[in-house]
């Protein structure tokens, strides 16, 4: 489990943990090895999960009315990345997510992060924090895309 250093550090640059939280943390997170040009979330699959890049890079992607690929995000390491309106919606995915690289991922199942959150309490602030930043990060692209030009 060398991952587990990794995910420890990860969550513990926005929360403590205790030993015992940890160990039970670790059950809720499944590794997943993922090829180079390899899905893990397809447009019209089920969405039941997201991932925390370990190492690799993916993205997600939606295909517009006149079939060009628009990349939403790209994922590096210590990035978390799903479909979260389809995940959230419980619903098919509207976009892709993959691999740009040999990569390694921790997937956490909506079922499991709702169940780790009961049973660890501080992942609610873990999470908390990671969504608020990833919401400004989001609302900085968009006024980037509408007041920037291309060059910028």
């Amino acid at each position: 489990m060398e991952y587990a250093a990794f995910l420890r550090s990860h969550i513990e640059e926005l929360v403590p943990l205790s030993d015992g939280d940890f160990q039970t943390l670790l059950l809720y997170f499944k590794p997943v090895e993922i090829r180079k040009k390899e899905y893990i979330i397809k447009v019209s699959q089920w969405v039941h999960a997201e991932y925390l890049v370990v190492s690799g890079c993916l993205a997600s992607s939606v295909y517009g009315s006149e079939g060009r690929e628009y990349i939403m995000q790209f994922a590096q390491e210590k990035w978390w990345v799903s479909d979260y309106p389809s995940l959230a919606e419980q619903k098919t995915a509207e976009m892709n997510v993959q691999a740009l690289e040999d990569s390694f991922v921790l997937e956490l199942t909506a079922e499991n992060r709702t169940e780790l959150c009961e049973r660890v309490p501080v992942m609610h602030t873990f999470f908390e924090r990671k969504t608020f930043g990833g919401y400004v990060g989001s609302q900085k692209r968009v006024l980037s895309l509408l007041r920037d030009s291309a060059k910028d």
